[in-house]
């Protein structure tokens, strides 16, 4: 075999292999159309999995410092005015405990119940803890829509190429793979896409959603921990 035929058998085999890019641009408008939605929510689903991985993280660590400079102080409403103002004035924690001294100024003036101090506290910290991990699991809707809408969106795109294949094989009279198999795998590609959509969105929220079941457990023990402090001031009244 020549150095030509060898370069021409090559060239042959580099050409056969899969390119997305025509896929895309030989399918279907309705097959383009599922294509392009589904890739653009696959990068927003990166976009979201990205930003709130470094806002859990810096959150996180926001609250950590918070808390532990908050047990070594003293006088807890002058931490809160020095601390719980400006930035750190959108921390949930500092967010619980700004609930939590507004509940006991209210409770503390006139007669005292102290068992109706107690449970308002408590409502009023649990009810802040409930709102923030809402808050936080609310941004993943997004991740739990893509990943269990994406592969049914791609399927529909599939399932369009190939009643388009079929209705080609009927219009040239002719239903040798020649004719079948570039739309059919135009219209695999659209669930390829969906696929590629859907997987990476249910690992994250998944991820997510246990992250912020986690976050939410810690600021509840805070919450605990400081209405167990509460009540003891309670009983000092």
């Amino acid at each position: 075999m020549s150095l030509l035929d060898i370069t021409a058998v090559a060239a042959s085999g580099a050409s056969a292999h899969l390119d997305p890019v025509q896929l895309f641009l030989h399918a279907d408008i309705v097959v383009k159309g599922v294509v392009a939605g589904l890739a653009l929510a696959s990068v927003w689903v990166w976009a979201i999995a990205f930003s709130f991985g470094f806002r859990m993280l810096g959150l996180t660590r926001r609250c950590e410092s918070y808390e532990n400079d908050f047990w070594k102080s003293r006088d807890i409403d002058a931490f809160q005015a020095e601390r719980g103002t400006g930035d750190n004035a959108d921390l949930p924690v500092a967010k619980v405990v700004a609930a939590a001294l507004g509940e006991w100024r209210r409770s503390a003036t006139g007669k005292i119940d102290r068992d109706g101090a107690r449970q308002r506290l408590a409502t009023v910290m649990d009810s802040v803890v409930a709102g923030e991990a809402d808050a936080l699991a609310g941004r993943l809707n997004f991740l739990a829509t893509v990943g269990s809408v994406a592969p049914f969106v791609g399927l529909f795109g599939t399932v369009w190429g190939i009643i388009n294949s079929f209705y080609q094989i009927g219009q040239q009279q002719n239903s040798s793979l020649a004719v079948v198999a570039p739309g059919i795998s135009e219209a695999l590609f659209a669930t390829a896409i969906g696929l590629f959509a859907a997987i990476p969105a249910v690992i994250a929220y998944n991820r997510y959603s246990h992250s912020v079941n986690r976050f939410e457990a810690r600021l509840q023990r805070f919450a605990d921990r400081f209405h167990a402090s509460l009540s003891r001031e309670l009983d000092g009244l």
